[in-house]
Formats: structure tokens, sequence, C-alpha cells
């Protein structure tokens, strides 16, 4: 193997690992008091300084065009609402098991594709979405029989599903050619939006007052966010869309580490084997006929979900 896809590999695994550190973060400012709301909003807001800089460094233009500000600004909603929904799933359920069902997103683009767009849905698409529909149901029960949360199963969900649409929302908009640090800082310019409503315009937003508060928000917008964002692009012009992609897998399995190691979530053998259908079933989607043409654009665009 030559040294670029050495190197290829590694910023892959980096940008996997590092998106997978969202509950590291997002817990325990939870425990500490901050609310999702509040979390949310010093996450993006740190994001979009860090984002600012390097499209400054870079040399990179802030200008938008008049037809670009409507399709950025909605497709910033979504992904928005997609932490959002995730963020708060996070309260209802164990983190480890809530990113694996996030995970599902490829998944819920292929049922978009065929149902919006008429893309001809193969056997070996129908395969996968049925597989993970089949993971879903095995993690739906934990120890002791104990069913997982409705209301958190629901919430991931809506986080799939707004990350799906953001995703077939670029690729068929005037976004599809936009650089994506410009995209990214837009989208999450136009999503901190959410917050800024939902915090009353900031009077009822929660100060950060000590400094692992300030630690776990700043790690939160450097490692899942920034980190992640950089290396995958590196990854993707190294090994390619699809190689990166099945990377993609070491996401929720760092998620379940962190949350099993860190925060004593457990895990049961069904449990076990949900995970490893709803990787498979999204490894199959992502390799299948024509799958990496599609995540090339999900890859290089991806933002701070």
């Amino acid at each position: 193997m030559d040294n670029k896809k050495v190197k290829g590999y590694a910023y892959g695994v980096i940008a996997s690992v590092s998106y997978g550190l969202n509950p590291l973060f997002a817990l325990p400012l939870y425990a500490s008091g901050i609310r999702v709301d509040s979390v949310l909003f010093y996450r993006y807001v740190f994001a979009l300084l860090f984002l600012a800089v390097m499209m400054k460094m870079s040399g990179q233009s802030f200008a938008l065009k008049r037809s670009e500000i409507l399709p950025v600004a909605v497709m910033g909603l979504l992904f928005s609402f997609s932490s959002l929904f995730l963020f708060q799933s996070f309260n209802y359920m164990d983190a480890g098991i809530a990113s694996t069902i996030l995970f599902m997103y490829p998944v819920l683009v292929a049922v978009i594709m065929a149902v919006f767009f008429k893309e001809k849905l193969s056997v070996v698409k129908i395969a996968s979405i049925a597989t993970a529909f089949v993971g879903i149901s095995m993690l739906y029960k934990g120890e002791g029989g104990a069913t997982l949360s409705m209301t958190g199963v629901c919430l991931v969900l809506m986080s799939s599903l707004t990350y799906a649409l953001y995703i077939v929302g670029v690729n068929r908009s005037s976004l599809k050619e936009m650089p994506g640090l410009k995209l990214t800082f837009y989208a999450i310019l136009f999503g901190s939006l959410v917050y800024i409503v939902r915090l009353r315009g900031g009077m009822d937003l929660q100060w950060l007052t000590g400094g692992t508060q300030w630690m776990n928000a700043l790690g939160l917008a450097l490692f899942p966010s920034l980190i992640s964002m950089v290396t995958i692009a590196k990854a993707i012009r190294n090994i390619g869309a699809t190689p990166a992609a099945i990377l993609g897998a070491l996401e929720p399995l760092t998620a379940l580490f962190v949350g099993v190691m860190v925060f004593h979530e457990r895990l049961t053998g069904g449990n076990v084997v949900g995970i490893l259908l709803i990787l498979f079933a999204v490894t199959l989607i992502v390799v299948g006929p024509r799958g990496w043409l599609r995540f090339k654009a999900v890859w290089h665009k991806r933002t701070v979900g």
C-alpha cells in the first residue's frame, strides 16, 4: 500500500472516530445542568468561529449568490433539526445506541431517492433497507427485557431522516458545487437560528461557568465538527469516497465504545446483533451499484450533524 493510501485511511479513521465523540462531550454538559438548546448553541457558535478562521486562512470567499441564499438556509435548518433531534434523544436512550440508529441515514437516502426521484430500488437496496429495520428491532429490546424509549427512538429516526433530506437537498440543488467549507459555514450560520429562537433570543441561554464546561463545549465544536470535517475531505482525496464512507462505520462504534467505557452503558447480545445488521445494511448501500456516486457528495459536504 502506497503512502498516499496509508494517509488516506488514517485520515478516514480520525474523521470517523472524532465524529463519534459527540457523547463524550455532550453527556457531561447535560450532567452539569446545561440543557440541549444551550449545548447546541455553543457548539454551533464555536464551530462557526473555527470555520470562519479556516475560510479566511484558505482565501475562500464568503460571498453568496442570491440564488443560493434560500437553498442554503433550508439546508441549514434541516441539519440543525437533525442535531437537535439527536441530542434530545440522548436524554431518552443510551448515546451509543442512538448514534448507531442515526447511522441509518444512507438507507433513508436510498428510500427518498426511490420515492421522490423514481430511482430504481435494486434487490440489494431492498435487502439493505429490510436488514436495517431488522437491526433496529434487535436494538429495541434491552437488558432484562426492557424496551427502548419510543420517544428516544422516534427522535433519533427523525434526526436520521432530516440529515438524509439534507443530503438529498444538497445534491439536488444549486449547492452541489459549493465548496464544502463555505457550505458548512452558511449551513451552520442559518442553522444556529433554530437555537436563537428556541432560547428566546438568548434570554434562556445557560452560561458556561467552569473550565470543564468550557472544555466540553469547545470539544464538541472541535472534534466532531472541525477535525472530522477536515480529515474526511483529506481521506476522500487520498482513497476515494467509498472507502471513506465505509470507514464511517467507526462513528457509531466509537460512540458505543465511549458509552460503554466512560458512561457505563450496557449492551445485550441482541443489541450487538442489531448493531452489526445496521452496519452491514449501510455498507451494502454504499458499495452497491452507483452507491459511491451518491455518497461522494455526501462525504465531501458532510457537516456537524
